[in-house]
């Protein structure tokens, strides 16, 4: 007789496990719309915010901070342009846009490892978006951002040395749900066509934060065990999407496992670990992008909690997954050199 299917967590590599451990365990107090303001304070109080002569690293990279046009009715969007210093030629560029939930982080504090990862070993320049947080500023208001960002790069490309025919647009976390959604609008309404979307455990899906019936095996099993709790998950929706959150209003531009259609996409990169909230939607888009007809390169890290390779960057795992989204860098933009 066949035995009953049983679901439980899975459980964490035990080397990122241990260095989880060692830099005091789980967050304690899950984000709440009642604390949130008060962590946004805490989070860009101490958040690195480089200088721009910090980011060039001793003159291995030219940096510039520049501001371009905003969406219609929205403020000026900055950008951080950073390039190999000497670098010759249009280069290829990554888009980029952090993570933080869509209610933290900023444009600059990503850019040291982006530079040192991929940057310099590629030759790439890069262009990381400074766009507008929620609750202060609810959706469009960041997906419409990152779109004017890039539409502006894309004609401006001689003057920033980039070139326009060779651009991924990418993110990690809530970053990697903007570049799907940027994907998504660009398709739809037109702009600048990317060769490739870097989705690094991105952010998709607002329901299975919600509702126990519309979740995840992930979302439900992982909660307690991921370093992203799903009260803290709901929260940064809720904060993003406002009264919208969990209905059938969400645009597919704000959560993008909502979309109908994946076809007509730039093939993707997704990378999730398997111990994190966030895994089944990551897969679940994957499985419907080949299911369009698309190009899709999944990754899903045996007992990797969400940020494993922010936290351990040192780690195993985290070395294999920067080296797997290195080579599929260096082929989608088609750019010479391994790291």
């Amino acid at each position: 007789m066949d035995r009953p299917e049983t679901t439980r967590a899975v459980p964490l590599d035990p080397e990122l496990g241990a260095v989880l451990a060692a830099s005091g365990g789980l967050p304690r107090e899950p984000l709440t719309l009642r604390n949130l303001a008060g962590r946004q304070a805490a989070d860009a109080a101490v958040r690195p915010f480089p200088s721009l002569p910090e980011l060039a690293g001793g003159g291995a990279f030219t940096v510039e901070e520049v501001r371009a046009p905003g969406p219609p009715g929205g403020p000026e969007v900055t950008l951080v342009h950073a390039r190999p210093a000497g670098a010759r030629g249009p280069l290829p560029l990554l888009y980029y846009l952090h993570g933080g939930g869509l209610v933290m982080g900023n444009a600059r504090s990503v850019l040291p490892r982006v530079l040192a990862s991929w940057a310099g070993p590629l030759g790439l320049a890069v262009v990381s978006v400074a766009y507008r947080l929620a609750p202060a500023a609810r959706y469009p208001a960041a997906v419409e951002d990152c779109r004017a960002g890039l539409e502006w790069v894309a004609e401006h490309a001689g003057r920033l040395g980039v070139d326009a025919d060779r651009i991924v647009i990418g993110g990690k976390s809530a970053g990697g749900g903007l570049a799907a959604a940027l994907a998504l609008l660009l398709r739809d309404r037109g702009g600048p066509r990317a060769v490739g979307q870097l989705l690094l455990s991105p952010m998709l899906d607002d329901r299975p934060t919600r509702d126990d019936r519309a979740g995840t095996d992930s979302a439900r099993l992982q909660d307690g065990v991921d370093t992203l709790d799903r009260i803290t998950g709901a929260t940064v929706w809720q904060a993003y999407l406002g009264g919208a959150y969990g209905s059938g209003d969400v645009e597919p531009y704000a959560a993008p496992a909502r979309a109908a259609d994946l076809s007509g996409l730039p093939p993707a990169y997704l990378d999730v670990g398997a111990a994190e909230l966030f895994r089944d939607e990551g897969v679940a888009y994957a499985q419907r992008l080949w299911r369009a007809g698309g190009a899709a390169e999944l990754h899903v890290w045996p007992g990797a909690y969400h940020g494993f390779d922010t936290l351990a960057p040192g780690a195993a795992l985290s070395r294999a997954a920067t080296a797997a989204r290195t080579e599929w860098l260096r082929r989608t933009l088609d750019v010479g050199g391994r790291p």
